[in-house]
């Protein structure tokens, strides 16, 4: 899986759940998003929708 932003390899847990975020756009698909973006943009989800498109 890779982030949607900067396009890097999302790290997995042995469990493969993603060490990251999903974050919903308003007509509900999913974007992954890898944690080093999202402290960047921090938890704000209309920082994070902007930098998508």
């Amino acid at each position: 899986m890779k982030c949607e932003i900067c396009k890097a390899t999302i790290q997995e847990t042995f469990l493969k759940k993603i060490i990251g975020t999903h974050v919903k756009d308003e007509k509900g698909k999913p974007h992954l998003i890898c944690f080093e973006c999202q402290k960047k943009f921090g938890s704000e989800k209309k920082k994070i929708l902007e930098q998508l498109q």
